[in-house]
């Protein structure tokens, strides 16, 4: 039995990391603490819209705890999440399998 004649896999999230372009960071504090935001983690709904978080690390060094934070609703950022999107997409189509 081949792993498609039970029909397609449910895969039950899609998710990329997008690095955050210097030019595109911005600062936000949370218990605090200042945070400079350096990538975003993109998830993508069974409803086929986006959800978007923000990482970074905290402005005065050291590791710190791994908190999101929302992203703004600029739009270079809703740019930068929809052009990372396409590029992913093309990403997987193009996967070459575990080889």
């Amino acid at each position: 039995m081949d792993a498609t004649s039970a029909g397609p896999p449910e895969v039950s999230a899609l998710a990329i990391n997008v690095v955050i372009p210097p030019e595109l960071r911005w600062t936000d504090v949370r218990r605090g603490e200042e945070f400079e935001l350096q990538s975003l983690t993109v998830r993508l709904l069974p409803d086929h819209s986006v959800a978007v978080k923000a990482y970074g690390r905290p402005v005065a060094g050291g590791r710190g705890a791994y908190v999101s934070f929302a992203m703004p609703d600029r739009p270079e950022l809703r740019a930068l999440v929809d052009a990372a999107a396409n590029r992913a997409a093309d990403l997987w189509a193009t996967n070459t399998g575990l080889g």
